[in-house]
């Protein structure tokens, strides 16, 4: 297909417009666009009909993050980068009015305590790293590796705090973030995309003033769905209130 073709053709599919907000944020973060590495967006039209809907709503750049986890997604920052600048290209030339920067979420394991030791790692803004746990199984020396993050110069952000199973109360969050970790929620929890019990944790987050980045998490469009209602509610709006969102910082 060529590039006019896919163009016309993501023009026709979102030619509706989308719900119109004031943006609390133009930048969007932690997303998994760059087609068939992980388990985010498998062809190159989906993550160009996504960008588009993204620029359509008001933002002006996403972060995108695929997972780096040595059992299940070993990709490198070879492949991250080489996956993006295809990716670049096509956006280049369907006109899409977004930019793009590439990093990773990094699945706390040995590989990502190897890395950190060699100052290896893929970040964005201002040196920022994002990380994701287990979401059953409490890490093991997770003070010690943050430190070790923080001494190498890297700004940790902890992926998704509300939907860990063994994080659920404030005194839990308030310990993260005393170790040194800034707080990525993602924005789709707010609206029992992942049940009631994150939807929970995340209002928790919200409310005791200790989300630092909101991201989006897109896997497909219906993540992007649920994006949209978010940025269309009372808590989008509201969110500055009480938390000091650094997106527009990347």
């Amino acid at each position: 297909m060529s590039s006019f073709n896919m163009l016309q053709n993501i023009i026709q599919k979102f030619s509706s417009k989308p719900n119109k907000v004031s943006l609390p944020y133009s930048v969007d973060m932690h997303s998994h666009l760059i087609p068939g590495i992980d388990d985010g967006v498998k062809e190159a039209q989906t993550s160009l009909e996504i960008l588009t809907r993204l620029s359509q709503f008001g933002f002006k750049k996403a972060i995108i993050t695929p997972h780096i986890m040595s059992h299940r997604f070993p990709n490198t920052k070879d492949n991250i980068e080489k996956g993006h600048e295809k990716l670049r290209e096509l956006i280049v030339k369907n006109g899409i009015n977004i930019e793009t920067k590439v990093a990773a979420e990094y699945y706390y394991d040995e590989h990502f305590i190897s890395l950190i030791n060699k100052k290896d790692l893929m970040s964005f803004g201002e040196n920022y790293v994002l990380f994701e746990l287990s979401y059953t199984l409490k890490p093991f020396a997770l003070e010690q590796s943050v430190a070790k993050l923080l001494d190498a110069g890297y700004k940790p952000i902890l992926a998704h705090p509300e939907r860990y199973q063994y994080y659920r109360t404030v005194e839990d969050y308030a310990r993260l973030k005393e170790i040194g970790l800034d707080f990525q929620i993602n924005a789709i929890s707010t609206q029992n995309f992942y049940g009631k019990n994150v939807k929970k944790s995340v209002e928790k987050i919200i409310d005791n003033g200790m989300v630092d980045f909101i991201g989006s998490d897109i896997h497909s469009h219906k993540y992007v769905d649920a994006y949209n209602a978010f940025l269309s509610s009372k808590i989008a709006q509201t969110i500055g209130t009480k938390n000091q969102i650094k997106n527009d910082m990347l």
